[in-house]
């Protein structure tokens, strides 16, 4: 097998073995997501002779929130090579002949539009080629909002993965009731469930509050939050009690968050309870000594449910579609910190779990066999069709335009005049531009933008 071009980063050696490695290219726009795609990357490879193997490497896409080196060790997930690029470089890197040829699969974890616009985009830069990686996407976590339109936003690629038989369910009916081809959609399982199952009481019991970046969006709502989180650790001193944060400021995730709870317990008189504190690092690591879990609507709830520890959704705030914690009606684990500070023990319902892709049965080793075997006989056809998205200059002329302009591409997905690309690695020099100029707009989304906002609503 040839080495991989130095483009790619870390040339890739020839293997022992005379099987050859899955080669994957991962390409992600935040740490949840690049979490999301390389970890499903390894859940999704073909077995070879019992074990899969993987050459990984990744792409991170330069914008907003492009995990800093902190949010990537958190994370944990390591790739044989990875760089930061433009959405013109990754297509650039895509078209060459080099790159069709070797890549087997390629993972889209970003947003929507990004998505969209890589589907448009990877069409334009192979044109007529028969030989081409298979296209694989899917969601973070919970499907909660905006269904139709972030389904069809990425509808062409080969493979849409759920992440539950109900999800499955759901992007299935969306496709089919427009007119789209539905095969795509494959149901799989969350790729990061996993961990040792709750073995019982920890000593001390151990509560966790898991924050979301954007819900709730309000000072009064989070601060709310934190007050009784903080009330509750007062009145049971003999349980420590954690605030485990997405990131910290100044550091972007999959959503913007402009109120950061660190920020907000800085300025609560009386100070914090000494059983109270902050806590970053790894969820999986978090979970390995929780207690009880508890959340507005975050992806962390499933991760709890998978390894039976107790799991509770408030409900203080309402049951709401913009929170998201309507999706979990039914699950048995909707309470308040009323019921909560009083004793109560949640139970969930274990159709509901069953439903949501939450094996801890043990059926999880085989969540992702439908995927594997899927990409298998894809990898190995001789040809595979053009990318053929659902929306195109026809189907939606007046929205796709403005979605590949986002990313500098032009209605058929060719890169437009000016767009930012690189043929070679950044300089010193340049680098420290670029990460100036990151930080700056980092400052201004996270503390400018807010301010100007506040002001428009007086």
């Amino acid at each position: 097998m040839e080495s991989l071009p130095s483009v790619f980063g870390v040339p890739a050696s020839t293997p022992a073995s005379s099987t050859r490695p899955l080669r994957v290219a991962v390409l992600a726009d935040s740490d949840t997501r690049w979490k999301w795609g390389a970890l499903t990357a390894k859940r999704i490879a073909p077995e070879h002779g019992g074990a899969s193997e993987i050459r990984l490497d990744g792409f991170l896409l330069r914008g907003r929130a492009t995990p800093t080196a902190r949010q990537l060790d958190e994370v944990g997930v390591r790739a044989d090579s990875l760089r930061e690029v433009t959405a013109v470089e990754f297509l650039r890197v895509m078209g060459a002949e080099e790159a069709a040829g070797s890549y087997d699969v390629v993972v889209l974890a970003l947003v929507g539009g990004g998505v969209q616009a890589m589907l448009h985009g990877l069409k334009n830069a192979w044109g007529a080629r028969t030989k081409r990686p298979v296209i694989v996407t899917g969601y973070v976590g919970v499907v909660y909002e905006k269904l139709a339109d972030g389904l069809l936003l990425r509808h062409g690629a080969d493979l849409v993965l759920a992440n539950s038989r109900q999800d499955a369910d759901r992007f299935r009916a969306v496709y089919e009731g427009v007119g789209a081809d539905a095969s795509s959609v494959t149901e799989v399982a969350l790729p990061f469930l996993g961990g040792k199952p709750y073995a019982g009481r920890n000593d001390p019991y151990t509560v966790v509050f898991a924050v979301q970046p954007s819900v709730p969006d309000n000072r009064k709502d989070r601060t709310y939050l934190l007050n009784r989180l903080i009330k509750h650790a007062r009145k049971h001193p003999e349980r420590q009690v954690l605030l485990k944060l997405r990131s910290k400021p100044g550091e972007h995730t999959t959503h913007i968050e402009e109120l950061p709870y660190q920020k907000l317990a800085e300025k609560l008189p009386g100070g914090l309870p000494d059983n109270f504190r902050l806590s970053y690092g790894n969820m999986g690591e978090v979970l390995d000594t929780t207690d009880l879990l508890v959340t507005i609507s975050s992806t962390a709830a499933l991760e709890s449910l998978h390894r039976r520890i107790p799991t509770v959704v408030l409900t203080d705030l309402g049951i709401r579609e913009t929170l998201g914690n309507h999706h979990f009606v039914g699950s048995g684990c909707l309470a308040s910190w009323d019921q909560l500070d009083a004793g109560h023990e949640p139970v969930p319902d274990p159709e509901w779990v069953a439903r949501q892709g939450v094996v801890a049965d043990g059926s999880y080793a085989t969540a992702f066999d439908a995927a594997r075997d899927r990409i298998a006989k894809l990898v190995a056809a001789t040809e595979l069709p053009p990318l053929t998205p659902y929306y195109t200059t026809v189907t939606a002329p007046g929205y796709l335009p403005g979605i590949l302009a986002r990313h500098h591409l032009g209605p058929d997905g060719s890169p437009l005049p000016g767009a930012p690309a690189a043929d070679k690695q950044a300089g010193p020099v340049r680098q420290i531009v670029r990460r100036a100029a990151r930080g700056a707009y980092r400052h201004g989304v996270q503390r400018v933008a807010p301010v100007i906002r506040r002001m428009g609503e007086l």
